[in-house]
C-alpha cells in the first residue's frame, strides 16, 4: 500500500433525468496503481444527455459501457471519459504529472499506469478535455480518407463536427465547409480556417460528407449535398430513435455510399498498427493548438452539476464542449 484511504465524490445518473453526487470510498492505493486527484472534466453533451435521458436501447447496453463505468444501464450508472488529473501516487515517472483518462466523473481515483495519459507539452490541462472527442474524431478521419483535392461537407457543427472540420481541412488541397443550422456557428468555423453555410445555401457535388448532427434532416441534407459515388459517414448516435432515411431520389443513381463510424473500434485502415491507446496519444497531441479552445465554454463547477445538467443537455443550450472544474483546481486559484 502506498497511500492513506481515499474519500472520493463521483456523478451517477439515477433516473430520466435525474442525477447525484456521491461519497465513495476508495481505499488505499496499492502497488502498480496510479491515484489520480481530478482537475478538469468535459461532459459528452451527444452521448451523456442519451444516458441521462434513459435512452440507451437495451440491445447496446453492453457496447456502451465506458472503460471504468460504474453500474448498469440504464440506472443507476457512473458514467463519462474525459478526466484530466495530477498523478498524487504511483511510479516516479507519473508522479506529479497531469494526465488524461477515460474515467467518469470523479474527484479522486485509482487506475492501472497503463490507463493513464501523461499531456504533451504545448497541451494545457483545460485544453486536453477535449481528447475523447478528438480521438473520435481522428477515427471519422482515418474512415473518411480525406485526399487532396476532395471536396468536403461536415454536417453539424457540435464538438465532434468542428473537430472533424479542422481535421479535414489540414489535409492539403481539400475545401471544407462546416455546415449548421445555427448561424452563429459561421464564427467558429471562421476560427478553425473552414467556409461555413447554413443548409438551405450549401453546395452539393462534395466527394465526402460527414455527418453529426444526429437528426433526420441533417441526415437528408448530407445525402443533398453528395456528389456522384461520394461517401456519407455517418458519426451521430441516436440511442434508441429511429429515424428516416432518405434513400430516393438520385441515392441510388448517384451510387452513395452511407458507412458509420464508431470510435469504439480502430478505423480498419489502421487497425493493424494502431491500438487504443496510440490513437489516444495521438488525439492528445493534436491538441496543441489554441485555435481549439474556442471549443470550450466556461467551467462549471462539479458540484453543481446535478442542478445544471438539464440546461447543459438541452439540444438549443449552444454549448458545445462543456468543461467541468474539480475542487482540486478551485484550491489552486
Amino acid at each position: 500500500m502506498i497511500n492513506e484511504n481515499g474519500r472520493a465524490q463521483a456523478l451517477w445518473y439515477v433516473a430520466p433525468g435525474k442525477a447525484e453526487i456521491r461519497t465513495e470510498t476508495i481505499g488505499q492505493t496499492r502497488e502498480g496503481s496510479v491515484r489520480v486527484r481530478a482537475l478538469h472534466g468535459a461532459l459528452s453533451r451527444g452521448t451523456e444527455a442519451l444516458i441521462f435521458s434513459g435512452r440507451v436501447p437495451a440491445s447496446e447496453y453492453r457496447r456502451m459501457r465506458a472503460p471504468f463505468m460504474a453500474g448498469d444501464f440504464p440506472f443507476p450508472v457512473k458514467y463519462g471519459y474525459s478526466t484530466v488529473g495530477q498523478v498524487e501516487a504511483g511510479p516516479n515517472d507519473l508522479l506529479g504529472r497531469n494526465v488524461f483518462s477515460l474515467y467518469p466523473h470523479q474527484t479522486l481515483f485509482d487506475l492501472p499506469p497503463e490507463a493513464v495519459l501523461p499531456l504533451p507539452d504545448g497541451v494545457p490541462p483545460q485544453r486536453a478535455v477535449l481528447a475523447a472527442n478528438m480521438e473520435t474524431a481522428l477515427n471519422a478521419l482515418w474512415d473518411g480518407n480525406p485526399v487532396s483535392g476532395d471536396r468536403i461537407a461536415v454536417v453539424g457543427a457540435g464538438v465532434v463536427g468542428a473537430l472533424v472540420a479542422w481535421l479535414c481541412a489540414r489535409v492539403n488541397g481539400t475545401r471544407v465547409t462546416l455546415v449548421d443550422i445555427n448561424p452563429s456557428r459561421r464564427a467558429l468555423a471562421m476560427k478553425l480556417g473552414v467556409e461555413f453555410s447554413l443548409p438551405s445555401d450549401s453546395k452539393g457535388e462534395c466527394n465526402l460528407v460527414i455527418h453529426t448532427s444526429a437528426t433526420a434532416s441533417g441526415l437528408k441534407t448530407a445525402i443533398a449535398l453528395s456528389g456522384n459515388e461520394a461517401t456519407i459517414l455517418e458519426l451521430s448516435w441516436y440511442g434508441d430513435g429511429d429515424i428516416g432515411v432518405p434513400l430516393g431520389g438520385a441515392f441510388h443513381s448517384r451510387r452513395l455510399k452511407l458507412i458509420s463510424s464508431q470510435v469504439g473500434q480502430v478505423a480498419p485502415s489502421h487497425r493493424a498498427e494502431w491500438t487504443h491507446r496510440r490513437r489516444l496519444a495521438a488525439a492528445l497531441d493534436l491538441l496543441r493548438e489554441p485555435v481549439l479552445d474556442a471549443l470550450i465554454a466556461p467551467a462549471l463547477n462539479f458540484d453543481d452539476l446535478p442542478d445544471r445538467l438539464t440546461d447543459v443537455l438541452a439540444p438549443g443550450s449552444g454549448i458545445l464542449c462543456q468543461r467541468i472544474d474539480y475542487p482540486a483546481q478551485r484550491s489552486r486559484n
